[in-house]
């Protein structure tokens, strides 16, 4: 009888396989995404004059758009669990 040697390679951190696993990169991509559409959106409609807009509707805009990109990337349902 012939064996293959299993070739086992060590995984690393927890922090380098999930910033290098394809669904953080996705997630990712996706609040960027939708904070951008968002502050589009915040800008066309309401932020012509962007000086007289106080940051913190740009910030509160910014972060409901990225919290709609991860809510949509990490759903019960965009994972098949519905």
């Amino acid at each position: 009888m012939q064996f293959k040697q299993l070739d086992i390679k060590p995984q690393g951190s927890w922090i380098n396989r999930t910033v290098n696993s394809p669904r953080f990169k996705t997630t990712l991509t996706a609040i960027l995404v939708g904070a951008t559409i968002s502050f589009l959106f915040f800008y066309f409609t309401e932020g012509r004059n962007m000086e007289s807009i106080p940051g913190k509707d740009i910030v509160k805009s910014l972060l409901i758009g990225g919290f709609f990109g991860f809510f949509i990337t990490n759903s019960p349902c965009a994972r098949g669990r519905c």
